[in-house]
């Protein structure tokens, strides 16, 4: 569940659809027996209903290269495993249209201690949106949409 000592086995990040919470409760759930972590940072991203020139946001259509992704998601892991020398990290985004209210990103991170944790899954978020390509086609209620911008 937990092994990174190869390149995260090149695992697949994307999800079709919304993550689920259960997935999220899962996660937790299997880390209670990895009695040398003391600390879990985890970050999940919600599509916003955003106000957009008098328009709504009604969902979020994400698409990526996803081989070259999920290749770019595996490095960002490994420097990241190692820089804060964590237990765990797990990555999960997902692909086609996500509602407003819905998860669409979601990041686990494991340490013996909680900053170490805090502070690693914190550089994971910005990487990921900053270096891997991952794009959100932003859909209005009136039918129209905006590629979106990351922040």
């Amino acid at each position: 569940m937990c092994n990174h000592k190869t390149l995260y086995n090149m695992k697949n990040i994307f999800k079709q659809g919304a993550i689920p919470a259960t997935l999220v409760a899962e996660s937790i759930a299997k880390h209670q027996v990895k009695t040398q972590i003391g600390g879990h940072s985890i970050f999940l991203g919600q599509v916003r209903a955003d106000q957009i020139e008098g328009k709504t946001v009604s969902a979020i259509l994400f698409t990526a290269y996803e081989d070259m992704a999920n290749e770019k998601v595996a490095e960002i892991r490994e420097d990241i495993i190692t820089k804060y020398q964590l237990s765990c990290a797990h990555i999960y985004h997902s692909l086609g249209e996500i509602k407003a209210g819905e998860l669409c990103f979601f990041v686990f991170t494991s340490a013996p201690h909680r900053k170490a944790a805090i502070q690693a899954c914190d550089e994971m978020v910005d990487r990921i949106k900053k270096e891997v390509p991952i794009f959100g086609k932003e859909l209005f209620g009136d039918g129209t949409h905006q590629w979106k911008t990351n922040n």
